[in-house]
């Protein structure tokens, strides 16, 4: 895989992706860049589509949000239910994998997405492994048994990270596989301490809510790399003044054209 390897080793997350990093002149740093649900803009949010046009547009990483239904299939829906993405109405864990694949997830976007079905976390980790990127996983309801069973049916556990708020179900991941990458959300300074002694994260998620001066202090001082949700141009350089490894966004084109332009990503 495409761009990686360099950058996350000095930062101690070099079993995370394969591949090369490119050489940046003058020592800079590259950014690692995650499409959030995928390009949603223009395609319907976890779908197989947003999926390549996060690929296309350069990014390091697709972030997909994963739930079970009720026979025990992993399929990609941020919502509990499935009324706000597709033609149905419904939550996903009281409806089969068969009713699921029988909604149109392409409804919101007339005479665009027409028939397109809810993709399976396997069809999801097929699509990165072909396109080059990793999967930067929020876990919305699946049991970790079944998130890890997946991931090693493809072959992809050194290009994952495991994004939660709670750090219980992230140690379980890591009792499954300890090498894999967790990055619990930081909160707040006393969280961040909290999840060092816990999780020894290789990596804290930040957000709106967390990214504040205390809290990138605390991660700072304990030497854990940032991984950061924003938004727009000035909040992108924000991110970069404050030397995060990572930026996640809904506009994956526009960062990476934008960390392009300062040579922080190839």
């Amino acid at each position: 895989m495409r761009l990686l390897s360099k950058t996350l080793a000095a930062l101690t997350l070099s079993v995370l992706v394969g591949g090369v990093w490119p050489s940046l002149a003058n020592d800079e740093k590259p950014v690692l860049t995650s499409a959030h649900r995928g390009e949603h803009l223009h395609h319907p949010e976890n779908s197989l589509p947003a999926i390549q046009a996060a690929i296309e547009a350069g990014v390091d990483f697709v972030e997909v949000d994963v739930r079970t239904t009720s026979d025990g299939q992993l399929v990609l829906m941020h919502d509990p239910t499935v009324n706000r993405m597709t033609n149905g109405k419904g939550k996903v864990a009281e409806m089969t994998f068969d009713q699921i694949r029988t909604l149109d997830l392409g409804a919101k976007f007339p005479g665009q997405f027409s028939g397109l079905k809810v993709p399976t976390f396997d069809e999801a980790l097929d699509a990165a492994k072909k396109g080059g990127i990793g999967i930067y996983v929020d876990t919305k309801r699946a049991s970790a048994k079944d998130l890890v069973a997946a991931i090693n049916r493809h072959d992809m556990g050194s290009h994952v990270m495991f994004w939660s708020e709670h750090p219980d179900f992230l140690k379980q991941i890591a009792d499954f596989e300890p090498k894999w990458i967790l990055m619990p959300e930081a909160l707040n300074p006393a969280n961040v301490h909290k999840l060092i002694d816990l999780l020894h994260p290789q990596v804290l998620g930040f957000d709106e809510r967390d990214f504040n001066a205390t809290t990138i202090a605390a991660a700072k001082a304990a030497k854990v790399p940032i991984f950061v949700d924003r938004q727009t141009p000035q909040e992108w350089q924000y991110a970069v003044d404050q030397g995060v490894m990572g930026i996640q966004t809904d506009h994956p084109a526009e960062l990476v054209g934008f960390l392009r332009s300062k040579r922080l990503h190839k």
